[in-house]
């Protein structure tokens, strides 16, 4: 059964840094493009920063560009997101995705398995 669980989230002031981890278990998702989303209460899932199977192509939203890393260890079948300045627009549930494809995009339509997800709280 293939399980992901997300880890990391908390309450940080603005200006602070977070790293959520996602560990996946049940199969190697070394081939895929794994993503991170967010989520707020009464508004549609919203794309994060994607990776590709290697590493090596990383792609992130306007609104986190510069300051929020992705990276991947395929040994540990575990991605990260490594959140650097935060600010209280950032507070929502984040979600870890495995893509279906070996390059992730930036829909959420094209991945396949999701976490339960993880709460970041940014105080102002």
């Amino acid at each position: 059964q293939v399980q992901l669980v997300e880890s990391g989230g908390g309450l940080v002031q603005a200006g602070g840094f977070l790293r959520l981890s996602c560990a996946a278990s049940g199969r190697t998702f070394s081939n895929y493009a794994m993503g991170w989303f967010r989520q707020t209460p009464g508004k549609e899932r919203e794309f994060v920063a994607v990776i590709n199977w290697s590493g090596g192509n990383t792609r992130y939203a306007d609104s986190v560009k510069g300051r929020f890393t992705i990276s991947r260890d395929n040994a540990k079948n575990t991605v990260y997101l490594q959140m650097n300045s935060l600010k209280p627009e950032d507070t929502a549930v984040y979600y870890c995705a495995v893509g279906s494809t070996s390059y992730g995009t930036s829909w959420y339509g094209n991945y396949n398995y999701w976490g339960q997800g993880t709460q970041v709280t940014v105080s102002s």
